[in-house]
């Protein structure tokens, strides 16, 4: 007999679990879609049977189903550390679809609500002469609004945020460092209202009248937080030797910054600018207190109400008409569709700046 024949027929040492691939008791593909099956069978059917008619708690139910099934018929036929494994996974598995069937459900009842009266008409016109409780008008007033709210808090916190971002990576040591980062980090979690309740404090101070600067202010102490920590994280992540590099051939600091560490992580940067984009996008409490929202399309940021997406919706929301709540819908449909737009651009650019691999 060959040493290879003498190796496969040794025997298994006693208190030693063989893999369940080279046992050959493994269950089979299929056996996670039958045990989701198994699952909602028995979790529907015992809720039926209670008398439940919340079909959250139907599904809660299948999902615990599922989970113990998992567990136990991967104990019985494989062994107790693919039983672990298994358990693990479906435990992410439910908690993925969790968080999923609330998105879904989300976007399902936007879309369907929403396309009832989103057309051409209602993205070019505005709601001026049409009373709140008919059906007519549109949302393009809101949309001039948001484009020129977000653009100017855009335009302000961008390069405050890389700034800041660039001295407390590049620059930052100290007493200094340490109070603007906790700072930052105490800004991220300031509700929008406190940001517009600040702003119109300064405005009833110097009797300033309400316009959508006002509001791209308050928007924009919102926004500089996350620019900051984001562009932080994504100049932590440049390599330090790039910078040696740079500054062993002579090249002064602000130059390396500028020519070498900005450029490798501007994926990133971009990434999260447009994610801060996304954040401020849906603010109402700001443009309630500070722009006071108008039914008429203003172009003029500086001067005089404005409406936005956000106030739009709440605003329409507040008729309580049947048309009322249509163009509501439209809007928020508008809205996801902005923010979803800024997402895939980040993702694109990310995807567009990542440095290149080779062989």
């Amino acid at each position: 007999m060959s040493q290879t024949a003498l190796h496969d027929s040794a025997p298994t040492p006693a208190g030693t679990i063989a893999p369940a691939g080279l046992s050959g008791r493994s269950l089979p593909r299929w056996a996670p879609v039958g045990f989701a099956a198994a699952g909602i069978a028995l979790g529907c059917g015992l809720g039926a049977v209670a008398g439940w008619h919340s079909k959250i708690q139907w599904g809660l139910l299948s999902a615990l189903f599922f989970v113990a099934l998992s567990y136990a018929a991967t104990s019985v036929v494989e062994n107790k550390r693919q039983a672990k494994d298994k358990l693990a996974t479906s435990v992410v598995w439910v908690c993925f679809i969790l968080a999923v069937i609330p998105l879904c459900s989300l976007i399902w009842v936007t879309v369907s609500r929403g396309v009832q009266v989103l057309d051409g008409y209602f993205l070019t016109h505005s709601m001026a002469g049409v009373p709140g409780f008919e059906a007519g008008g549109g949302v393009y007033h809101a949309i001039v609004g948001t484009l020129q709210q977000v653009g100017l808090a855009t335009l302000i916190s961008v390069p405050i945020g890389l700034l800041t971002a660039i001295y407390l990576v590049e620059y930052g040591k100290g007493a200094l460092a340490k109070a603007v980062t906790f700072f930052v980090d105490v800004m991220t979690g300031i509700p929008s209202i406190v940001a517009g309740l600040f702003l119109l404090s300064i405005m009833l101070m110097f009797e300033l009248s309400p316009s959508g600067l006002m509001g791209a202010l308050a928007l924009a102490i919102l926004m500089i937080p996350v620019v900051v920590r984001s562009t932080e994280e994504m100049l932590k992540l440049v390599p330090n030797e790039l910078r040696e590099a740079s500054l062993a051939l002579g090249v002064p600091k602000w130059r390396t910054i500028v020519k070498v560490v900005i450029p490798t992580a501007l994926g990133g940067i971009t990434t999260g600018v447009m994610l801060a984009i996304a954040r401020i996008a849906g603010e109402t409490a700001p443009i309630m207190l500070l722009v006071f929202g108008s039914q008429l399309i203003n172009t003029n940021p500086f001067e005089g109400a404005q409406s936005s997406l956000p106030f739009y919706i709440w605003e329409q929301y507040r008729v309580g008409s049947e048309a009322s709540y249509d163009r509501a819908w439209a809007a928020a449909l508008v809205l996801i569709a902005f923010v979803m737009i800024l997402n895939l651009v980040a993702r694109g650019i990310a995807r567009w700046k990542a440095p290149k691999t080779g062989r």
